[in-house]
């Protein structure tokens, strides 16, 4: 996306301050992210109870998860072209209206069709907003408040990787998994209230085009970073959307407990970020091998040294502590290696993450289903033990 002169924000001097009103609508951007973030991977931590309500599998259960990851991997880069010059910011609020929809009607579904069509619009959604987002975020700001605009609108999405699924199964496990629902709902209405006060116009400065994704795959490190992107998340996926499940039956954990020691992963996944970030800067590559290598080792130890409530919490934290730190040092190495094509790139990435959550999911149900439910951990195990491989094949870091 090109900004000109006339079109930026006026730079600013070290006494000016961006107004508060562009911090806000970032800010808003970023709880935007955040809520269809954590919509996407909601069912996860209340496949029990939506299983049981429904009458459903566990393994069925678990396409909740892979229909909108599918649909969303390819809503995130067709959407832009889609809209062609359309104001963003209706672009922005028709989508957000459209989750508080979708997650009305998974509040109320009388059957499992109803609500995976639910999860079909909540797809078309998350894959609009997230493509949009963090571009619109640039347009804000001044030019050296860039950076810390696109911070913030991707702390969303990490704040929801680590924080939404527990916080939304303990409401599940408190009040009853349609309560979640609605609960999602509500947010994404004060995110749509926020972007009809805050945002301004914000007219399309050209027509995206298609054609410079696949180009994002010539370059050795996005190629590499975006496969090591799809192991880790598709790995991680097929595993953690059963974290229930596997937790009750592999460590004897209650139920009750499963929201709080989920919790407990997302203040862990919070600190690996941090502790990610820091580590990238001194050797991103370095830092990608280590979170596939303590993913590896965790999910296949699992099922053997996870058997009580002890060890299987103490190895969800360390899990979490892993997984909180695949964005941030996958995306900077793949922005490090393209600052060029930094959107196209970022583009390309999200869709693919996208994907592997869908397709994570699916194949944790399928192992799930026609085995067991712990073989999901070592299925797991080996995507994330593929990632060293796609790491050490890119030529430079």
């Amino acid at each position: 996306m090109t900004i000109t002169d006339a079109e930026r924000p006026p730079t600013t001097t070290d006494s000016e301050r961006v107004p508060l009103r562009s911090w806000l609508a970032v800010i808003t951007m970023a709880v935007g992210t955040f809520a269809l973030v954590t919509v996407e991977s909601l069912p996860v931590g209340l496949l029990p109870f939506i299983g049981g309500a429904l009458d459903v599998s566990e393994g069925t259960a678990g396409l909740m998860v892979t229909v909108p990851g599918l649909v969303a991997s390819v809503t995130a880069p067709l959407l832009p072209v889609a809209i062609g010059r359309l104001d963003r910011r209706l672009a922005l609020i028709g989508l957000i209206t459209l989750m508080v929809l979708a997650n009305g009607l998974s509040a109320a579904a009388p059957d499992f069709t109803v609500l995976l069509v639910a999860r079909f619009l909540v797809g078309i959604s998350i894959g609009g907003f997230w493509a949009l987002a963090a571009g619109l975020a640039v347009r804000l700001v001044p030019e050296r408040f860039i950076p810390r605009a696109i911070s913030v609108v991707f702390g969303g999405a990490t704040a929801a990787n680590v924080l939404g699924v527990p916080a939304g199964t303990l409401l599940g496990g408190l009040a009853d998994w349609r309560v979640a629902f609605v609960a999602a709902a509500a947010l994404g209405l004060l995110v749509l209230v926020a972007l009809l006060v805050l945002l301004p116009p914000m007219p399309a400065r050209e027509v995206v085009q298609l054609r410079t994704l696949p180009q994002q795959f010539r370059h050795p490190v996005v190629r590499a970073g975006v496969l090591a992107t799809f192991l880790l998340v598709g790995g991680h996926f097929a595993a953690f959307t059963f974290i229930s499940p596997i937790l009750q039956a592999t460590s004897g954990i209650d139920e009750g407990a499963i929201g709080p020691l989920l919790l407990g992963f997302g203040v862990a996944g919070i600190v690996g970020n941090f502790l990610a970030g820091a580590a990238a800067e001194r050797n991103i590559r370095g830092t990608i091998l280590s979170i596939s290598v303590l993913l590896t080792v965790i999910l296949a130890v699992f099922p053997f040294a996870g058997r009580s409530p002890v060890s299987g919490a103490l190895l969800l934290l360390g899990w979490g502590l892993a997984f909180g730190g695949v964005p941030v040092s996958v995306q900077t190495w793949i922005l490090k290696a393209a600052p060029e094509s930094t959107e196209a790139a970022t583009a390309l990435n999200t869709s693919v993450y996208n994907l592997a959550i869908a397709l994570g999911a699916l194949l944790g149900g399928l192992v799930a289903t026609n085995a067991t439910i712990n073989g999901v951990l070592t299925a797991g195990a080996v995507f994330t033990l593929l990632t060293s491989l796609a790491v050490w094949s890119a030529r430079r870091s």
